[in-house]
């Protein structure tokens, strides 16, 4: 069950203007990429007092969609993410992947997070590879995926700088081939670009586009940006201040392959942030 109603262009992934359908895209709740969250509550308890993060959320994200979170600092945006990532379990409620319960932390999904985290002393090459070591992947398969996404990722010649001689960007983007290393059917991103500058953002939002739909993988960002939100995703979940609930889901209607200079021009995309900046009201959110 979706929460709230949509608004703007009604044009999808699917619609007559999309570049062909991405790579993995399916209905069906049973689809591996699929997530369910139904009735979801989470409460706190603190020294002085139970405080609830999260009420009455209800949404469903098929499989190969791309789904913005947008909200005021403390509504939960986060938590959903750890909700469905399994490290956090709801107060009430259920949340779901392929069809089958979260009980506990998942492992087929992809993580990434505001900062990058890479070790300092592992070359981009070898933090990639630090995913196949924790898994126990075969070392060729993993060597030729992570060859694969160095190249679909614009890596190729830093693959064995380290940290400190990457830019934040390049940086990201080994979390991002990291996080992405064993073929997960859901990407979760926290806040992935919130901490580069607004050129190297842009930049990151395009690649991002191109990557989900080369990958066909569902992604769920959490992001602070309108902007962002609205020129990467399918849809906009519009967040209510805490205790969070979905105030409303805006459907962009934008095509699928979007260059961020020339998809901020599109009158969708216009649409669906002037719903999104109304229904945050007085919530500032930034931009």
């Amino acid at each position: 069950m979706d929460g709230g109603g949509t608004t703007g262009g009604s044009v999808t992934r699917n619609g007559a203007t999309g570049e062909g359908p991405a790579k993995g895209r399916a209905g069906g709740g049973a689809s591996a990429g699929a997530v369910g969250i139904d009735g979801v509550e989470v409460r706190f308890r603190t020294r002085r007092r139970e405080v609830t993060a999260l009420t009455g959320v209800c949404l469903t994200v098929a499989a190969g969609e791309f789904l913005a979170i947008v909200g005021p600092s403390g509504c939960g945006k986060s938590t959903l993410l750890k909700l469905v990532a399994g490290l956090l379990r709801p107060t009430g409620g259920e949340v779901s992947l392929g069809g089958e319960r979260v009980h506990g932390p998942r492992h087929d999904i992809g993580y990434v997070f505001q900062r990058a985290a890479l070790l300092e002393w592992r070359s981009a090459r070898r933090n990639i590879l630090l995913q196949a070591e924790i898994r126990g992947m075969p070392k060729e398969t993993a060597r030729a995926r992570a060859a694969e996404l160095i190249a679909m990722t614009g890596l190729e010649g830093f693959e064995d700088a380290y940290p400190h001689e990457l830019s934040g960007g390049m940086q990201q983007r080994v979390a991002l081939c990291r996080a992405l290393l064993h073929r997960p059917p859901v990407l979760l991103m926290d806040e992935p670009f919130g901490a580069l500058d607004a050129l190297t953002r842009e930049q990151m939002n395009t690649e991002l586009n191109r990557i989900w739909r080369e990958t066909g993988t569902t992604v769920l960002l959490v992001t602070h940006s309108i902007s962002e939100a609205c020129a990467l995703a399918d849809r906009v979940v519009v967040m209510s201040p805490r205790p969070g609930t979905i105030t409303e889901v805006v459907e962009v209607g934008l095509p699928v392959l979007r260059e961020y200079a020339a998809t901020v021009e599109r009158p969708e995309f216009h649409t669906a942030a002037a719903r999104v900046r109304a229904l945050l009201g007085a919530s500032s959110t930034g931009d």
